[in-house]
């Protein structure tokens, strides 16, 4: 089954499997059409001398300045060398890898005067995985992220550098290796490359991915320190999330039901005499619940921004084009700053319960082991939870809030929405630690509830954990399982282990809300 580039709508979830090989990337008859003539359009501004922005006239505070016939293909070739100046670290490969899928897919539905052949070329980077080297700093996202996208597109015209299995390598030695020669760019194709929200969008893509799978491993990891704390149900009730009917909070009401279900150690203090749980873990429906309303709003806005036409100006013919501003990445910048706070929450109220794990409180020892004092036990480890939800913190500062005008004033107003993007991913980086912490203790503390034994469901998210890190009698260097534990997050197989054995179980832990879904 292949995907069809520019006439089918592109998801997160098809982006994230063309960028794992898992589905192939094609243009359709019908975006070939479509995109010979957008090009036929644009030679034809150029053939009849019509002042069009970007394909006979200087770019940003030069859009006055004229360009003339001749020289329309060598603008084209210099704004890419001109706007390459990003800095620091490359981005991860396969996030430069969605910035490519996401480009092709917008110039392919035929509004943008790009050739036929250099979006051939940019697929053959796609399905070859070689993949443009792109400098992590230098956007302000408007108009559109002109420095990331430069570099993405300097080896179509032969600059710039690759990575090819893992290596990075010059661009004009790779296509001399394939026995390939630049593109020769057409007028408006320079702008049209960089002129757009793919570099936004792709940490967006990105951050939709890794927030659902850590929201998902919250919920879980979530239940099982409430299970060795010994913590009630009760508030988890579907009566209660009815009167209050947020659609996230009744998701994660519900999964923590499905989750505790006929449980030993639930049934074993169901008189015990405990009015309320602390907040943490009575309000895990309310805080989750909130986290996955951002992340759903991110998602939704994600999606449409990866089907819409981003750079500038849009060609509707020869004779009608619009100078416009659909390269402003506000409506992405947004709910990216919203899902900033969104994960950083999950990871506060998860230091909470690491918290709680090591009190001494409920029958667990003090420290989560029996010989404290020549042991330091799990203390230490929350010290990392600590320092990382305080960094989290220091980076909810929203980017959209600023602007800082840049072309002279004729970019006045900018989304930075590029950095929102950056520093989602960065909270999440933490919000994986901070998780993997607390799972490495809610599985210490749940073994001193034996010989009562959890739900099925958890009892295998346990013996997962367990088939990579032990229990700790006593202290070893904690960094090592904290590493290991983070893997199964990062990599999603946690939650996917969870979620495959509770479907061999009959039990399905999202199915009455497909909305929360990849």
């Amino acid at each position: 089954m292949n995907f069809h580039y520019g006439t089918d709508r592109l998801t997160v979830a098809h982006t994230l499997a063309i960028a794992k090989r898992q589905l192939k990337g094609i243009l359709h008859d019908s975006a070939r059409q479509a995109i010979a003539a957008s090009e036929a359009h644009v030679q034809k501004i150029v053939d009849q001398q019509t002042t069009v922005y970007g394909i006979n006239t200087g770019f940003g505070i030069l859009a006055n300045t004229s360009i003339s016939a001749e020289d329309t293909r060598t603008l084209q070739y210099k704004i890419l060398q001109s706007h390459s100046v990003g800095v620091g670290n490359p981005i991860p490969t396969e996030v430069a890898k969605i910035m490519l899928i996401t480009k092709v897919h917008a110039l392919a539905q035929g509004f943008s005067g790009a050739q036929l052949s250099t979006l051939e070329r940019m697929i053959w980077h796609i399905d070859n995985d070689i993949i443009p080297v792109v400098p992590e700093k230098g956007s302000v996202g408007a108009s559109g992220d002109l420095a990331p996208l430069s570099h993405l597109c300097l080896p179509l015209i032969g600059l710039g550098e690759v990575i090819v299995n893992g290596e990075i390598k010059p661009t004009r030695e790779v296509l001399q290796q394939y026995n390939l020669a630049p593109v020769q760019l057409g007028p408006k194709e320079g702008l049209a490359l960089i002129n757009g929200t793919q570099f936004i969008l792709s940490f967006a893509v990105k951050a939709v991915e890794r927030m659902h799978y850590a929201l998902e491993a919250a919920d879980i990891i979530g239940a099982m320190s409430l299970e060795a704390l010994t913590g009630t149900s009760a508030p988890f009730d579907e009566r209660l999330h009815q009167l209050r009917p947020y659609t996230g909070n009744q998701l994660v009401a519900q999964r923590l039901r499905l989750l505790l279900g006929n449980s030993d150690i639930m049934q074993s203090h169901i008189d015990c005499g405990r009015v309320q749980d602390p907040y943490s873990l009575r309000c895990m429906p309310q805080v989750h619940g909130a986290s996955r309303t951002a992340w759903l709003h991110l998602k939704e806005l994600t999606e449409t921004e990866l089907n819409s036409v981003t750079d500038n100006p849009i060609i509707f013919s020869a004779h009608d084009t619009i100078s416009g501003g659909n390269f402003h990445g506000q409506p992405m910048a947004l709910p990216l700053d919203y899902c900033c706070f969104a994960a950083a929450e999950a990871g506060n109220i998860s230091d909470r319960r690491s918290y709680l794990l090591l009190e001494g409180k409920w029958g667990l020892p003090v420290l989560l082991m029996n010989n404290v004092g020549l042991n330091s036990g799990f203390m230490i480890p929350q010290y990392t939870t600590a320092a990382l939800v305080t960094e989290n913190k220091t980076l909810c500062f929203p980017a959209s809030a600023d602007s800082i005008p840049t072309s002279l004033g004729q970019e006045d107003h900018v989304s930075m929405g590029s950095i929102s993007g950056r520093k989602l991913n960065t909270v999440l980086d933490n919000l994986e630690y901070i998780l993997a912490i607390e799972l490495m203790s809610a599985c210490q503390a749940i073994e001193f509830r034996r010989p009562l034994k959890s739900s099925a469901i958890l009892e295998a998210a346990h013996g997962y954990v367990r088939s990579f890190v032990s229990f700790a009698e006593e202290d070893r260097i904690f960094a090592v399982d904290i590493l290991k534990i983070r893997q199964m997050l990062s990599d999603f197989s946690f939650v996917q282990h969870v979620n495959t054995w509770a479907t061999q179980q009959g039990v399905t832990l999202n199915e009455q809300y497909p909305a929360f879904s990849l």
